[in-house]
């Protein structure tokens, strides 16, 4: 006679992940100076270290593309135009913003 295997437990369809937040906001310098001062005297120089961070070739780290590519893989709020936005009017505070989340989340363990 053949056995018969039990089901114990059954599937589970997986939650929905909660939409993320952004660690820091855009304005939040003293949160991180060093990062602040980087993009502040090294724009180029920060911009590259996110882009490394990201798996990503150098010439992309201050890109909204690379800024939707984080907010989407996090699941931060926003859009394109957005970042866009935070992209033209200020630069450097997008970028030091980007590395303060990436920081943190890496600090959490979740990067």
């Amino acid at each position: 006679m053949a056995s018969q295997n039990v089901i114990t437990v059954q599937p589970q369809f997986l939650a929905a992940q909660q939409p993320g937040e952004w660690q820091t906001g855009m304005l939040d310098c003293c949160s991180d100076c060093g990062v602040c001062l980087c993009g502040i005297f090294c724009f180029f120089c920060l911009s590259c270290q996110v882009a490394g961070d990201m798996d990503e070739c150098c010439l992309c780290g201050s890109s909204v593309a690379m800024r939707t590519l984080y907010r989407t893989r996090y699941k931060i709020p926003g859009s394109i135009l957005n970042d866009f936005c935070a992209l033209w009017c200020c630069s450097p505070c997008a970028l030091c913003q980007l590395k303060r989340d990436i920081n943190r989340r890496r600090a959490m363990g979740i990067f």
